[in-house]
C-alpha cells in the first residue's frame, strides 16, 4: 500500500533523537511522501524542549525538499483525566497532534486508568491521533478506546516502530486495534516513529498489518491526499475553537 504521510517522527529536539528536521524531510521526500509530520515530545519527556520551541515552530517552512511540514507535536498524556502537558494556548496553531503515553512520565497503572486516560485526551478535542495505542506497558480496553476513536474523529495510529521491537509484545494488540478499528469505522494513520532520518516514511510492518486485516483504503487517511486534507482540516477547526474556548474563560 502506497501512503502520502508519515504522521509521527522525531528531530534532534526530542533528545533522544538524531536528525534534523531538513534530514527528516530529505528522506520523507526520497520516500515519495508528499507530507510529514514534525512531532518532536512534548515538555514532560526527559530531554524534551521548553513549549515555547513548539510554539516558534512558525518559523518553519511550509515544506522542504517538496514535501509539506505539519509542526506538530507528541503530546505526553499526563494522567487518568486525559491532561496534556502543554499550556493549552500552544496547540492552537499547531498542524497535528499525537498524544500517547509513556513510561518516563506517566506510571503504568491498570486498564480502566490507561482505557479512562486515553479517552478522556480524545475528548479534549486537542488531539489528531493517539500514537502507539497498541504497547503493552499500557493494557487498555480497546473496544472502548477505538469506539471513542470513531465518535470524536481521533485517528488511530499504526505504529511501525512498534512492530519492529521498540515496544516488544505490540503487534498481537495492534492487530486487534486494527480489527476494531475496520468494524468500528475509526480513522487511521500511519507513523514511523523515525528517531533516524533513515527510518523517516519506512512502513512496510504498517503496510503489512492493514494487508492482514484487510482495512479499507478509505479509513487510512494517509493514503489519499484530499482525504488527509480535509482530516487535517477539520481537526485544525475543531481544535482552534476549543483552545479559544477554553481562554476565553
Amino acid at each position: 500500500m502506497k501512503f502520502i504521510a508519515d504522521t509521527h517522527t522525531h528531530t534532534l529536539a526530542s533528545g533522544h533523537a538524531y536528525s534534523t528536521v531538513i534530514e527528516n524531510a530529505a528522506a520523507a521526500a526520497k520516500a515519495g511522501l508528499q507530507y510529514m509530520c514534525v512531532t518532536d515530545h512534548a515538555t514532560s519527556m526527559p530531554g524534551a524542549p521548553h513549549h515555547w520551541h513548539f510554539v516558534n515552530q512558525r518559523v518553519l517552512p511550509s515544506s522542504l525538499s517538496g514535501v509539506r511540514l505539519l509542526k506538530g507535536v507528541e503530546a505526553n498524556i499526563m494522567n487518568g483525566d486525559g491532561e496534556l502537558d502543554m499550556p493549552i494556548y500552544v496547540y492552537g496553531d499547531l498542524e497535528w497532534v499525537n498524544a500517547s503515553l509513556h513510561e518516563a512520565v506517566f506510571r503504568s497503572s491498570d486498564e480502566q486508568t490507561h482505557t479512562q486516560a486515553l479517552i478522556n485526551a480524545m475528548r479534549s478535542e486537542c488531539v489528531d491521533a493517539i500514537a502507539h495505542v497498541g504497547n503493552p506497558s499500557y493494557p487498555i480496553d480497546a473496544e472502548a478506546v477505538v469506539r471513542e476513536a470513531a465518535r470524536c474523529g481521533v485517528a488511530i495510529e499504526l505504529n511501525n516502530s512498534s512492530l519492529n521491537g521498540s515496544r516488544q509484545g505490540s503487534e498481537p494488540n495492534c492487530l486487534a486495534i486494527a480489527a476494531l478499528a475496520k468494524e468500528l469505522g475509526a480513522w487511521v494513520t500511519t507513523g514511523s516513529d523515525a528517531h533516524f532520518a533513515h527510518n523517516v516514511g519506512d512502513l512496510v510492518s504498517v503496510s503489512e498489518l492493514i494487508h492482514k486485516v484487510g482495512l479499507p483504503k478509505e479509513q487510512i487517511i494517509t493514503t489519499d491526499t484530499a482525504l488527509f486534507e480535509a482530516f487535517i482540516t477539520k481537526r485544525q477547526l475543531i481544535r482552534k475553537q476549543r483552545v479559544q474556548a477554553e481562554i476565553s474563560r
